[in-house]
């Protein structure tokens, strides 16, 4: 332990850690702008200066040390930090008012913080053209402030490389890849350089527009779902604690925003088990491509199409379970409820920024011939458009779904978070395997936020070994592992192997709502125990579930009766499956 003053106020913390840890700790506020709790101090934006001795340092890398006196505010050092906030603001525009970052910007509350009111150093703007390519997330480098958190996060926790720095000095500028345009650099879309962006200079491919036209053509039947993930996140834009389950304002909302049906993804997610589980045990008894990976995040998905294409015949060929709900909304639903499939629009609220690129990919046309779900908005815009409704959500009654594109059990729900898909699957494999329900219906090896989470079950004496990566930068660990034992002959460490591309799963998706100087959030963003306690929202649900068994869920039972004839059969296949294509890192 390191004991130490600031302020004149005693402070001990662990070895290792910095002046602005132990500041924090003690609730000492010092400014920041390109520190974050995912990435590691790059000491780029020099607000977090402090004095040791007299001499002026950067906080967030300089250790604490024992004895050490620090000042974190003065007359000198207020002016200095003034200073290098003009000259960010010096080239930055002054179009706040149309940002998409408007009331949640970091460097807007800064310059409001630090009393700055006019302009005193002549603006030089960036005259690079805005990068919408990827139609998932959108580049605007006159807003980049260069504080390196979306480099951080590409390269080194995601391990994409899609985005770097360019230049030096004054010049510097944050790029694609070797200057290209994100659209054709090896970005997978996971939208983490969104999610802790501290300015509008990333952002969601805003597709609200497109909703709110679908919603005034009265002569469409425009259905809306909602993915695990949201039900735990969209209160956090509207007060409510972190973590808060939802569900039920969420649907009112929805009908009050004009959606002719209410549905829910996790209808898809309890689909998505079935064919997955049916697919696993086949693999399994055939010994076939295993292990078997996921394939419901979309981000996983394309990072596999792209970095390890020898690989795609080890994932599962199931479609993610929103694409699943469009494909039965516009087939049995449709023949069901006597409705044109051409007038079904189908709209997915999502935690996730890849959802939007994956709806556009040639694989998603169902057997009506029509696009399995047309447009993609995320949780942020989804509570951007409740507000531009004028709805007071935290008055709203709660409400049921729609069914049967609405029941689901409590297996569903857990998909929004890391080890949830690996869970519900197991469940309802050991029952195809053995015909009995499986005792213990959690497995806690694979709990929790570790990038690489393994554990060993033993169904009626034959052992599955499983692992679940959290995060996409700690899947080439497992993938070298996988080929190293490929390659030598040996025995596979792995059957089955779920990776979600975001840290914690999609709770903590590049869609859900950034975080404001909220509780548990200093500085703002997103960080492990704000991932906690939204994992805590749907584990709750999943607990509390009177079904907590996708097999048993009678809404899909019926599905298969009536119209899919046997899980994993021809039709289901049709519907309900995708095929994968190598895709080059760079277009």
């Amino acid at each position: 332990m390191v004991n130490l003053k600031i302020d004149n106020i005693p402070v001990e913390v662990e070895d290792g850690k910095t002046i602005l840890d132990a500041a924090r700790k003690a609730n000492i506020s010092i400014p920041t702008l390109c520190k974050h709790p995912d990435v590691n101090p790059s000491a780029g934006c020099g607000m977090c200066i402090v004095k040791v001795g007299g001499r002026i340092m950067r906080s967030c890398c300089t250790p604490a040390a024992e004895g050490m006196e620090v000042i974190t505010n003065d007359a000198e050092l207020g002016e200095i930090r003034k200073t290098v906030l003009e000259l960010i603001l010096s080239n930055h525009p002054n179009s706040c008012l149309t940002c998409a970052r408007n009331g949640e910007c970091e460097l807007q509350n800064m310059a409001s913080q630090m009393g700055v009111r006019s302009e005193e150093i002549r603006k030089i703007l960036s005259a690079e053209p805005v990068d919408d390519t990827s139609k998932a997330i959108v580049l605007e480098p006159a807003k980049c402030i260069v504080c390196g958190r979306c480099v951080e996060i590409c390269q080194n926790t995601q391990n994409v490389w899609a985005l770097s720095y360019l230049h030096r000095g004054m010049a510097t500028k944050i790029t694609g890849a070797n200057d290209t345009k994100l659209g054709d650099s090896p970005c997978i879309k996971c939208g983490q350089c969104a999610a802790h962006c501290p300015t509008g200079a990333i952002t969601d491919y805003d597709t609200t527009n497109q909703v709110w036209n679908l919603l005034k053509d009265k002569e469409l039947v425009t259905v809306v779902q909602i993915a695990p993930a949201v039900r735990v996140a969209l209160g956090e834009e509207f007060g409510f604690d972190f973590g808060s389950n939802l569900t039920g304002k969420i649907y009112a909302a929805l009908r009050k925003l004009g959606f002719a049906k209410v549905f829910d993804t996790n209808f898809g997610a309890d689909l998505t088990i079935i064919e997955e589980a049916t697919e696993f045990v086949r693999r399994f008894k055939e010994n076939d491509n295993l292990p078997m990976f996921t394939s419901c995040c979309p981000a996983w998905v394309d990072y596999m199409e792209k970095y390890y294409p020898e690989m795609l015949p080890h994932l599962s060929s199931c479609k993610s379970p929103h694409e699943m709900v469009g494909a039965i909304a516009k087939t049995y639903y449709a023949q069901k409820f006597g409705i044109d499939v051409a007038k079904i629009k189908v709209v997915s609220v999502m935690p996730c920024t890849a959802k939007k690129w994956e709806i556009a990919r040639d694989e998603t046309m169902s057997s009506s011939g029509y696009q399995d779900v047309d447009v993609v908005i995320t949780t942020r815009e989804l509570a951007k458009m409740i507000k531009q409704n004028g709805i007071d959500f935290a008055s709203l009654a709660e409400e049921e779904a729609d069914n049967p594109l609405g029941e689901y059990s409590g297996a569903a729900t857990i998909f929004g978070v890391s080890g949830g898909v690996m869970t519900a699957a197991l469940r309802t494999a050991f029952f195809y395997i053995t015909g009995q329900e499986l005792g213990n219906l959690c497995f806690g090896p694979i709990v929790g936020l570790d990038a690489v989470k393994m554990a060993e079950v033993d169904i009626m004496g034959t052992k599955v070994r499983i692992a679940v990566v959290n995060g996409v930068g700690n899947a080439e660990q497992v993938l070298e592992e996988i080929k190293t034992a490929q390659a030598n002959g040996e025995e596979l460490p792995y059957h089955f192997v779920e990776v979600m591309a975001c840290p914690g799963g999609c709770i903590a998706g590049g869609g859900q709502p950034r975080v404001m100087g909220a509780k548990f959030a200093k500085p703002w963003g997103i960080n492990d125990e704000i991932r906690k306690l939204r994992s805590r929202g749907l584990n709750c649900e999943d607990e509390d579930a009177a079904n907590r068994l996708s097999h048993h869920n009678e809404s899909i039972k019926k599905l298969y009766s009536d119209f899919l004839g046997e899980a994993g059969g021809e039709k289901a296949h049709h519907l309900l499956h995708t095929k994968y294509q190598k895709r080059p890192l760079y277009k």
